[in-house]
């Protein structure tokens, strides 16, 4: 079992955890990921470290999207976690590359992270772009600010920082004569395929990281085949990160979405029994008010 030393709300429905995982901690470098498994009746997903510290903890974000993840952001300081296997992947190319831009689209600025520390700790010059839709959803301003010679934050409805897209930013960057060496983007899908839309003239080598179709983490299950320059590759043992000009993303979308209803299913499965608790408890405690301070509580995020 694996104890949650800290949780806390990042943005609605985004939730950061520091779990004690020593054995992962200090093996993990940037870019890889660890598979979790909440209890033994769940599935197992793969999250990205975002981070790690000496006492032995690392750090993962989570955006509540399906069953799992909703599930998981339930917990809070305190809870356990039954399974953290990792660290696993392809650790991320980290030198001194010149300058270099980090781009984190949403809850893949966690996913960003630890590379633009990593690029900034081997003496890169880092710019960092944040896209977010709004202000409430921005994550990991303070850590980026601190790792980042430069920090753009561009959010869809110009409620903080300037207004427009990622894309947008990188354009302004190459058009004013930085001389880029690399981009690094994580994100939705649609960004990432945008992003190498506008290095892919310049010939500016980007990268981009895949986690979003990663099923169970080891390539056994083969839910996340990609094609990557005309190559069958998957994502979780041979990446998550690869040569963004390279990537089919046809295919990757189409891959994206395969398992979409059965996804669906489950959530709204989850949250019918979730509701169907709180029902329970509410009875219960109209029945038997001197149990009710205890029914549903949990520890302090």
């Amino acid at each position: 079992m694996y104890p949650i030393v800290e949780a806390k709300l990042l943005a609605p429905d985004v939730k950061l955890f520091r779990i004690h995982a020593p054995r992962v901690a200090r093996k993990r470098k940037a870019g890889q990921f660890v598979i979790i498994r909440i209890d033994e009746h769940g599935e197992r997903i793969p999250l990205t470290i975002a981070d790690s510290d000496d006492q032995g903890n690392i750090t993962i974000i989570v955006q509540g999207v399906g069953k799992t993840t909703k599930w998981l952001n339930t917990l809070n300081t305190g809870d356990t976690i039954l399974d953290v296997v990792g660290p696993l992947g392809e650790e991320s190319e980290i030198g001194n590359f010149g300058t270099v831009v980090v781009i984190g689209g949403g809850v893949g600025t966690a996913i960003a992270y630890p590379t633009a520390v990593a690029m900034k700790q081997a003496g890169s010059r880092v710019i960092s772009i944040v896209g977010a839709r709004n202000k409430e959803l921005l994550i990991l301003e303070e850590e980026l600010q601190a790792t980042s010679d430069e920090l753009c934050i561009m959010t869809d409805d110009g409620s903080y920082g300037e207004q427009g897209f990622v894309t947008q930013k990188l354009q302004e960057l190459i058009d004013r004569g930085e001389t880029i060496a690399r981009v690094l983007a994580i994100g939705p899908i649609p960004m990432m395929r945008a992003v190498a839309d506008v290095t892919r003239e310049k010939g500016i080598k980007t990268i981009v990281s895949l986690n979003p179709i990663m099923v169970d983490g080891t390539g056994m299950c083969g839910g996340c085949r990609v094609q990557v320059g005309g190559k069958s590759k998957f994502a979780c043992v041979d990446g998550p990160e690869f040569d963004a000009h390279d990537v089919d993303f046809e295919i990757l979308i189409q891959r994206n979405s395969l398992y979409k209803d059965q996804e669906q299913k489950s959530l709204e499965q989850f949250e019918s029994e979730q509701c169907e608790s709180k029902k329970s408890a509410c009875r219960l405690q109209h029945e038997h008010p001197e149990v009710g301070p205890k029914i549903g509580t949990q520890s302090n995020a």
